[in-house]
């Protein structure tokens, strides 16, 4: 899989809401905006787990997740799992708090994680080969 490089690396640190895209029950996809974090090459997103991107993920794990700002864009495909798993959470959490705002209390409160398997997007975000 493609490399970030240092230009990438602080695209995904810059405070922009990126798209989760899943596949919709009625086969569509289904793509909503979200805050998500990138550590050690791993994708979260935090929300609740009776929406509907959760449902999604549960039942075909398949997901992107991307972040555009005018000419700069980046894309990751994977494979996505949902965590109820209280450190998981609070880890997603913490670095959500660090990209964005500390996020209100959800008791409800669960972790999307994507292991992305492909990574696209604009030149000079990537490392040379």
């Amino acid at each position: 899989m493609r490399e970030l490089s240092e230009a990438g690396i602080e695209f995904v640190r810059e405070r922009h809401i990126g798209t989760l895209s899943t596949l919709a029950p009625w086969g569509g996809i289904h793509a909503v905006a979200v805050g998500f974090t990138l550590h050690d090459g791993l994708l979260r997103i935090i929300t609740s787990r009776d929406s509907q991107k959760v449902r999604n993920v549960w039942r075909d794990g398949t997901a992107t997740i991307s972040q555009v700002d005018g000419a700069r864009w980046l894309s990751f495909q994977g494979a996505a799992t949902v965590h109820d798993d209280p450190d998981e959470v609070a880890l997603a959490v913490a670095l959500y708090a660090e990209r964005y705002r500390q996020p209100r209390v959800n008791p409800l409160r669960v972790a999307i994680v994507l292991t992305p398997s492909r990574l696209m997007g604009s030149g000079g975000l990537f490392r040379e080969a």
